[in-house]
């Protein structure tokens, strides 16, 4: 009995890529939990915060360093480009021209998320860690926003999903196993528009530069009421 040949595939998403992808996954769902667990969890829920804010910042560098279809400049196109796909244009190998404007939404509120959280107030007991920088009418106002952008990304969260499922089981396009494995069947990638390297030493680089730069911002805020760790 002979076996089944394996399709072949080109691979399409580098590993920094995916890996930030589940990183923020993980780090959505712990600040979501820690917050519904309350102000005993707060300390928990600022450390996601801050791999948010890591993780969201590596995405914006990596989306100009990065290898081919983590650039925006690969992906990001003006009106007309989006009006064509919404039209049954040709399928893109990277992400779509409609996707990159959900992309950099939620990128977006995700920045503007973290950022607020760090100088946001419960009025109980508990501060960001950046709260000495601003006067409490401020950190209000920022915590006001921070609680709402909360909203925002459900929402947005919500469509992410629901975007998933329908080219899951409508289009019957698999979009989890590409960004898992970073594969894609070679009929759906041209030649020439896979990539060879996933640029590794170099996320890694990134990733602690930025990891670094905002351990120092937090140890040197005054009036901090957490360290980085």
């Amino acid at each position: 009995m002979s076996e089944t040949a394996t399709p072949p595939t080109r691979l399409v998403w580098d590993l920094p890529l995916r890996v930030f992808h589940w990183c923020l996954v993980v780090s959505l769902a712990g600040s979501w939990i820690t917050h519904e667990l309350g102000v005993q969890w707060f300390e928990w829920h600022v450390r996601f915060g801050y791999l948010t804010l890591v993780l969201v910042s590596f995405r914006l560098a990596w989306g100009c360093v990065g290898p081919r279809h983590a650039r925006f400049a690969s992906f990001v196109q003006g009106p007309r480009a989006i009006l064509s796909y919404l039209r049954g244009g040709s399928p893109t190998v990277g992400h779509s021209p409609l996707a990159a404007l959900s992309i950099l939404l939620v990128l977006a509120v995700l920045l503007a998320q973290a950022v607020t959280g760090l100088f946001a107030n419960d009025d109980i007991f508990n501060n960001g860690p950046l709260y000495g920088y601003v006067d409490k009418d401020t950190s209000d106002t920022l915590a006001s926003l921070h609680r709402r952008g909360w909203d925002v990304l459900k929402v947005l969260v919500g469509l992410h999903l629901a975007a998933i499922a329908y080219y899951q089981l409508v289009r019957r396009v698999d979009l989890l196993r590409p960004m898992w494995t970073g594969l894609k069947p070679a009929e759906a990638v041209p030649p020439g528009e896979e990539i060879d390297s996933s640029r590794v030493l170099l996320a890694v680089v990134l990733v602690i530069l930025l990891g670094a730069a905002l351990g120092a911002v937090v140890a040197t805020a005054p009036e901090a009421s957490m360290s980085f760790f």
